[in-house]
């Protein structure tokens, strides 16, 4: 973040000086006083100038920008970078070609770098902690649909086999979503086994859980 000391006759003069030099506005920044400052004695003595320590707050969007830029930059893959801030999560989507690169096999790339930016935008955060959702082309909500098919197709299978059957490991996140597909049915059962990062799903029948 940058900083900068700023004297003026008062504390405020001080103030708009930061920011005119740093070429923000008040709400961008943070302001302490260092001295406040005070005024000449009947003309006899000289006033003390007022100083201030003026700081440009962490912008969010930006610094997730530009990490993200560098890093597309770095793989030769050009995108458009969308964030938006709602409620506290950080949303941003990657529009451009070659997105396979970015989502890569089951998402893996694609999570790995949701969590490297979230660790950039929080970095010495002390404000309030932001969520980081990374997407492209649609892909969330379309692995969630065919982990959800995959749900009630393994469901099915469970009860025609009368057999448990364990899924191939998966992150926590899509763990989720089979868990939650499945909790209200009549006949099976899931839970979760493992160590990360092969940590996997268990379909079962109720009557044997």
């Amino acid at each position: 973040m940058k900083s900068i000391e700023m004297s003026g006759k008062t504390v405020e003069e001080a103030v708009q000086n930061a920011l005119r030099e740093l070429n923000v506005t008040e709400d961008k920044v943070e302001i302490k006083v260092i001295d406040e400052g005070s005024k000449g004695l009947f003309k006899l003595f000289k006033g003390k100038d007022a100083k201030v320590e003026v700081t440009v707050k962490s912008d969010y969007k930006d610094n997730a920008k530009k990490f993200l830029r560098d890093v597309l930059n770095s793989m030769g893959i050009l995108a458009e970078i969308k964030i938006k801030e709602e409620d506290d999560i950080i949303k941003i989507n990657l529009v451009g070609p070659n997105m396979g690169l970015i989502i890569g096999y089951r998402g893996e790339t694609l999570d790995s770098l949701q969590y490297l930016v979230s660790l950039v935008i929080n970095k010495n955060n002390e404000g309030k902690y932001k969520k980081v959702t990374l997407d492209t082309e649609n892909y969330r909500v379309k692995r969630e649909e065919t982990l959800r098919r995959l749900a009630t197709k393994i469901a099915y299978k469970v009860r025609k086999t009368n057999r448990a059957v364990k899924l191939e490991p998966m992150n926590p996140y899509e763990r989720r979503i089979i868990h939650a597909a499945l909790q209200n049915d009549s006949y099976v059962v899931t839970y979760s086994e493992g160590e990360e990062p092969y940590r996997k799903v268990v379909v079962d029948l109720k009557k044997k859980a």
